[in-house]
């Protein structure tokens, strides 16, 4: 299987596979390379390097940054990022620990919804891992109130949701700017999963020109979750604004989300990608 996998999750943030298991599968299928993209970290990038060491697979490491516009959550990848650029390992760490102040209160809100959820039981779930959405969704599937994590995102947890409780983030160009200073290359993740308050899909055009105009290099517009409409659309969005339209797998390693290797870029994208990186 040729290509490069530029989008997955290991327990270093909300995935449920290690960083060492995804690379193995990774030769396993072999694929080219491997993004390797937690979210808000850096921490799998030594033992992502130790375990491919000796093999043809090509790391690609990053990660997939959080942002914020209007309300709405928009996450870029960083691929190449300095992980000792200082502003931008600020602005990880306090994601990080915000993640753990926002998991309190969402689960206040599944309280007061009447799902009996605990805030030890989420941290239990998520060990050593910074606390996600994924590890909430977990401990609400044990107690019976859904069937499934795509079910407690799409009931409670989507943007507006019941249970949705709003996070401190930058802005998607502010987020742009700090990979770039980082000599990293940003690439917006899957545009068709973003939830507008005004009802509508996606994420307007005009912020998409605005993160070009701060260095965005490309668009995440194959996705396993994304429609055809969708890889139709941001693919010609990329295109109309000279950008790379990339693909990822978004593997999290549980139940439906265990599909690495689902959505692969090409190599000679991938290399034009490289491009873009500022020294």
């Amino acid at each position: 299987m040729a290509g490069f996998d530029l989008h997955t999750h290991s327990v270093c943030s909300d995935g449920a596979t290690t960083v060492e298991d995804n690379v193995r599968r990774a030769v396993a299928l072999g694929l080219d390379g491997l993004g390797v993209t937690d979210h808000d970290t850096t921490a799998g990038f030594a033992a992502a390097m130790a375990e491919a060491e000796g093999t043809d697979l090509e790391l690609v490491l990053g990660t997939e940054f959080s942002a914020e516009h209007a309300g709405v959550s928009v996450h870029l990848l960083g691929y190449w990022i300095d992980p000792a650029y200082e502003p931008l390992v600020a602005e990880l760490e306090r994601l990080r620990d915000e993640r753990t102040d926002r998991a309190r209160r969402i689960v206040g809100r599944f309280q007061e919804l009447g799902i009996d959820i605990t805030f030890d039981r989420v941290a239990e779930l998520a060990g050593a891992a910074p606390i996600g959405r994924p590890h909430l969704a977990q401990a609400v599937i044990e107690t019976g109130a859904a069937s499934s994590t795509r079910e407690v995102f799409d009931r409670y947890l989507a943007d507006g949701g019941p249970a949705y409780v709003e996070k401190h983030a930058v802005t998607p160009v502010r987020a742009v700017e700090l990979l770039v200073a980082a000599c990293g290359v940003a690439v917006l993740a899957h545009p068709g999963l973003y939830g507008r308050r005004d009802g509508a899909e996606g994420i307007p055009v005009e912020l998409v020109e605005e993160m070009v105009a701060a260095g965005l290099a490309g668009i995440e517009a194959e996705h396993p979750d994304h429609t055809p409409e969708h890889t139709r659309r941001y693919r010609d969005v990329a295109v109309g604004l000279g950008l790379e339209v990339t693909a990822g797998s978004d593997h999290h390693g549980e139940g439906e989300l265990d599909r690495l290797g689902a959505a692969t870029t090409p190599r000679e994208v991938v290399e034009r990608l490289r491009r873009w990186r500022r020294a």
